[in-house]
């Protein structure tokens, strides 16, 4: 990792992702995580205080970023999810978890960014539960054709300076061309969030 990466990307994307329309969409779904939950990408642990102990049985931190696992770690610390929480330095694409293990999987505003998507959407399949489901909140390719159009010219750039992150992703698209079924599925555009990267879409999905 780069310098750019770990004094600018991270902390940019930290800030970024606790913001308050980005933290109102979090809180739709984070709390309805049950049993063993794996979180992927957990970032600097924005998510760890909008769990609902009294469900969580076990819960798996994924993240590749050595830095952000750092970070996270540091939020975790004093968490009643302490003593529950297991953290792996892995990526998204080759998940360190067993077949079927994993009641619910949290993926929050990180489809945009893993570089092979598919490959970490199949290591969902793998590790999740029959009765197993995945909460998500992400953002992505907007509906509206102008809004659309700007994605596309300002993606490239885009992607280098937030570390990687796409505009034009469709998270709808994405889980159920990969053997999902969305359970349900709501889509805004979010407030005080410029329209090219504020199109928000949530819900649930369980292997089709």
């Amino acid at each position: 990792m780069g310098l750019w990466d770990k004094c600018v990307v991270e902390p940019m994307i930290s800030c970024a992702c606790s913001s308050k329309p980005i933290m109102k969409q979090r809180e739709k779904i984070v709390p309805e995580a049950d049993g063993v939950v794996l979180e992927l990408g957990c970032g600097s642990g924005t998510n760890f205080n909008l769990y609902d102990h009294h469900k969580v049985q076990r819960l798996h931190a994924v993240e590749p970023a050595k830095g952000m696992i750092k970070r996270a770690k540091t939020a975790m610390m004093g968490h009643r999810l302490d003593d529950r929480t297991q953290f792996h330095q892995a990526g998204a694409e080759d998940l360190p978890l067993n077949d079927h293990s994993v009641d619910t999987a949290v993926v929050t505003f990180v489809l945009c960014t893993i570089p092979d998507w598919q490959g970490a959407l199949k290591e969902l399949r793998r590790v999740l539960k029959p009765e197993g489901r995945i909460l998500f909140s992400e953002h992505g390719l907007a509906p509206d054709a102008g809004v659309a159009k700007w994605q596309r010219r300002i993606e490239p750039v885009w992607k280098v300076l937030a570390g990687g992150c796409h505009l034009t992703r469709d998270t709808a698209d994405m889980l159920t061309g990969s053997g999902f079924e969305l359970e349900a599925h709501e889509t805004m555009y979010l407030p005080s969030t410029p329209k090219i990267a504020g199109y928000a879409s949530w819900g649930s999905a369980r292997v089709a």
